[in-house]
């Protein structure tokens, strides 16, 4: 399959993705499709602060394609978290996959709510137990 040049600029699609710059990746968000979005999520997972990741980044302050700048937004958030953002994410994405208040939750895990609160926000970083206890309760939850 043949890739479309970029309209208007000296770099092609197939050319590495480090040398696109902020114009060809924003053509690529707005004017192409899924191949080119994989190569420059590959690029960012691989130095989510290098060249290519605060190219994209400006990049999607100026895309038309929204819908397309909301993803490539999430991949570029996700290459960024720290290890302490995921796992509060984690714990968070388990609280809410009940019916449970934070505080319900809490009650059956045996914690306090302020100490899974602690967790959710990321000030306080559960143990390896703690957190397999959380995802394991949600789990449970959802089985019921």
């Amino acid at each position: 399959m043949t890739t479309r040049a970029f309209r208007n600029l000296e770099v092609h699609p197939d050319d590495p993705v480090e040398h696109w710059g902020v114009e060809g990746i924003l053509a690529a968000i707005d004017r192409g499709g899924m191949h080119l979005w994989r190569r420059i999520a590959d690029a960012v997972a691989a130095d989510p602060q290098g060249e290519v990741a605060a190219d994209l980044e400006q990049a999607l302050t100026g895309a038309e394609s929204r819908s397309s700048a909301a993803v490539l937004r999430l991949v570029l958030d996700a290459a960024r978290e720290t290890s302490e953002q995921r796992v509060a994410r984690r714990v968070r994405e388990a609280v809410g996959s009940t019916t449970l208040s934070q505080a319900e939750f809490a009650g059956r895990l045996g914690t306090s709510a302020s100490r899974l609160s602690t967790y959710a926000t990321g000030r306080v970083v559960p143990s390896a137990v703690m957190l397999d206890r959380i995802e394991r309760l949600a789990q449970d939850l959802a089985n019921d």
